[in-house]
């Protein structure tokens, strides 16, 4: 169970992660990560990293392709996450992630935004509601609640130098960077998180089935990005104890941002409020190897479906790799020994 587990959290969490309307170039979430859906074993730690990249070209209005506004969107994300089993029913993680670059090139490389910087620190714990094991077969159910907390920018700003008469000094002014390559949205949000498993030891074959919700708060200039949910369906099969195949069908939606009145009465907003939201499907096919205690992931989402409101960037090219290392801080043996004493 534990290669189909790190990849099925893995995508979970990229889809939480990269999420960012207004152009914000696909993706649909802030956590990112490599673990079991489920929870980890009591005195079980996990570290895990990976990249992240996203890149796109494509626009849609509604559900249908449409002239592009910018010539390209791309990032690159670093995540780490630490989890540890507190119990045998509740594991505990805190994660967080650097941007590398997040840069949004004008239409004809005019008036290009770029950033980096640290993104946001996610306090995750889950719980297992219930696993059953029969014979060879097993059931679990596990519930999260998790907290953004905004480490990043949210308005970031850029210089320009304004060009006089040749009597006259140039001009230096800074205009607030566009919300898709801001490190954060600025906001507090909580995560609401459902995951049930059903799988088979010896054959080998697991499915999975998980739903996502994540309640967007207001930044302190008075946006606040539409809420977002994910339901996921997995398969996964283990070929020769170690590599892992996992296919997940994936379906995201994400309400409209709003905006304070008060944002109006200092300027207008370098994007447009009203075309944010969308729904979309991919599929997501997933490949794990591991070594001992060290588990390498590759997956990349490719989309079926999307359909946007008004005009906006779509997914295009999402794609993750990275490892993640298990081990126990203490002997579980030795537990289970002076417990039968």
């Amino acid at each position: 169970m534990r290669i189909h587990c790190v990849l099925v959290m893995l995508c979970v969490f990229l889809s939480i992660k990269s999420f960012s309307q207004c152009c914000g170039g696909g993706g649909g979430s802030p956590i990112a990560g490599g673990a079991s859906q489920g929870v980890l074993l009591e005195k079980q730690m996990e570290v895990n990293s990976n990249f992240q990249y996203i890149n796109t070209n494509k626009f849609y209005s509604g559900n249908k392709p449409d002239t592009n506004f910018l010539d390209n969107y791309n990032s690159k994300y670093v995540y780490t996450r630490l989890a540890y089993g507190l119990s045998k029913n509740l594991t505990f993680s805190l994660e967080t992630g650097y941007w590398l670059n997040k840069t949004q090139i004008g239409l004809h490389k005019v008036d290009t935004n770029s950033s980096t910087g640290i993104g946001d620190l996610i306090i995750f714990p889950r719980y297992d509601i219930f696993k059953i094991t029969k014979n060879s077969k097993q059931t679990e159910l596990t519930v999260g609640l998790g907290f953004k907390i905004p480490l990043g920018s949210y308005n970031d700003s850029s210089k320009h130098i304004l060009i006089q008469e040749p009597v006259l000094p140039n001009e230096i002014y800074y205009s607030t960077k566009t919300l898709s390559v801001q490190t954060s949205s600025g906001a507090h949000d909580l995560i609401f998180y459902l995951f049930f498993y059903r799988g088979n030891n010896i054959k080998k074959l697991n499915f999975f089935a998980n739903a996502i919700y994540i309640k967007k708060g207001w930044n302190p200039i008075g946006e606040k990005i539409g809420d977002y949910a994910s339901v996921g369906l997995f398969a996964s099969k283990t070929f020769l104890k170690k590599l892992g195949i996992t296919m997940q069908l994936k379906g995201e939606w994400a309400d409209k941002m709003q905006l304070n009145k008060t944002v109006y009465l200092n300027s207008y907003p370098n994007y447009n409020p009203e075309a944010t939201g969308f729904r979309k499907v991919f599929i997501v096919p997933q490949v794990s190897y591991t070594v001992k205690k060290l588990t390498f992931y590759l997956l990349s989402e490719i989309p079926l479906y999307q359909e946007m409101i008004k005009t906006q960037i779509s997914s295009q090219y999402q794609m993750a790799f990275g490892i993640s290392y298990r081990f126990y801080l203490a002997d579980p043996t030795k537990k289970s020994e002076s417990e039968s004493k």
